[in-house]
């Protein structure tokens, strides 16, 4: 059976759930191999080895990242050229998708980027989908060349657990003086906010124009949730929120299970962010408003009143 890399996506050591999810992904299209660059992969090779990890090749070398992006795209593309491998898995953020683009011209493979679902097909090779043209349309796609370099948009899959053999291995790679060109010189951890990564949360409750600046509704009723909070352009526009927190095409992309839109009117630049979420639902005053168009359920009605009382009746049901 062909081997599938999956980059394993993780904080300080501390592996992230998108890598849970690319693993599931990853066996059904072969052995998964997880390559975890960066310290702390002998503290998370068990967590791999249950989510079906039969491999763990580990990058330890504190010297490769020290550097941008294009080590890991080298020691990758080494191991494409090394082995009989079908497919890459890359979390798809800015820094997975310039490795993969990286990768995929080092390799001569084809590249698909932000693929909310990955499935073998009908000859066992990957056949992925994504929302493409601003989410106007839905397409699936298969890469024709070389090994498939894909990058997966978190919450594409839900992480299920299969024992792997999680074999262990430690690679010292060589890097080229090319790779090192870009050196990175300081780096402070992100505040932490107390809620999900707004790109890796299940839910998100999103507020726009219609909160007139204020988020209190919003944030209340995200964090009776567990979830994450977003905001639309006008919204940050506005300086209401922070750009970090944007949904939309010049923001973030997001692929929730569930996506609450909260005085959000629904343009065309705001869909393409949040389109591909599993179940989407709109508080809006106006009934009219685009949003309305791709919901799956909706409110009429002020945010002010309907938020709060949707999470007084979810800590309701909590307690």
């Amino acid at each position: 059976m062909a081997e599938v890399l999956v980059l394993v996506d993780h904080a300080q050591g501390v592996v992230k759930k998108p890598a849970a999810e690319m693993l599931t992904i990853a066996r059904r299209l072969g052995e998964p191999t997880a390559v975890f660059i960066g310290p702390g992969a002998e503290t998370a090779k068990d967590l791999l080895a249950r989510y079906g990890a039969e491999k763990i090749i580990s990058v330890s070398d504190p010297s490769v990242t020290e550097y941008l992006v294009a080590p890991q795209a080298e020691i990758l593309a080494q191991l494409v050229e090394a082995g009989d491998v079908a497919a890459v898995l890359i979390p798809s953020n800015p820094a997975g998708k310039e490795i993969a683009a990286r990768l995929a011209v080092k390799t001569g493979s084809g590249l698909i980027t932000d693929a909310v679902d990955v499935q073998s097909g009908d000859d066992g090779k990957a056949v992925t989908t994504q929302s493409v043209f601003a989410g106007s349309w839905t397409v699936k796609s298969r890469v024709t060349t070389g090994a498939a370099i894909i990058t997966v948009k978190p919450n594409s899959a839900a992480p299920e657990q299969a024992s792997g053999a999680g074999a262990y291995e430690e690679l010292t790679p060589e890097i080229s003086d090319a790779a090192k060109a870009a050196k990175i010189t300081a780096s402070e951890p992100k505040k932490a906010s107390g809620r999900p990564e707004l790109t890796e949360a299940a839910i998100v409750v999103s507020g726009g124009r219609g909160t007139g600046g204020d988020f209190s509704p919003v944030e209340g009723f995200a964090d009776s949730l567990g979830a994450a909070v977003g905001a639309s352009r006008a919204a940050v526009d506005a300086g209401w929120y922070p750009h970090t927190s944007q949904v939309g095409q010049t923001g973030k992309q997001v692929s929730p299970q569930l996506y609450v839109a909260a005085g959000i009117s629904g343009a065309i630049q705001h869909r393409a962010g949040m389109q591909t979420s599993k179940t989407i639902v709109a508080v809006n005053k106006d009934e009219e408003a685009p949003i309305f168009e791709l919901v799956d359920f909706g409110v009429v009605g002020d945010l002010f009143q309907v938020l709060p009382q949707a999470t007084e009746a979810v800590k309701g049901k909590k307690g």
